[in-house]
């Protein structure tokens, strides 16, 4: 069965689904704060993935320094 409407519904399609499906789990006034709050949480993910690099290169400088 879900293939049948995997086969009927191409890819632009599917964006309205899942913001039809979102407006009705959520309602309309949820939708910006949800929003919002997945851009927050996408900022914070990258600076710590930012931080984690600087730490991770200066173990590595470290342990480089250790062993010459």
């Amino acid at each position: 069965m879900l293939e049948n409407i995997t086969n009927f519904v191409a890819g632009a399609e599917w964006i309205w689904i899942i913001v039809i499906v979102a407006v009705l789990l959520f309602g309309v006034k949820k939708i910006p704060e949800l929003a919002k709050t997945f851009g927050k949480a996408k900022g914070e993910y990258e600076k710590g993935r930012i931080e984690g690099d600087k730490e991770l290169e200066e173990l590595k400088g470290k342990q480089k320094d250790q062993s010459d």
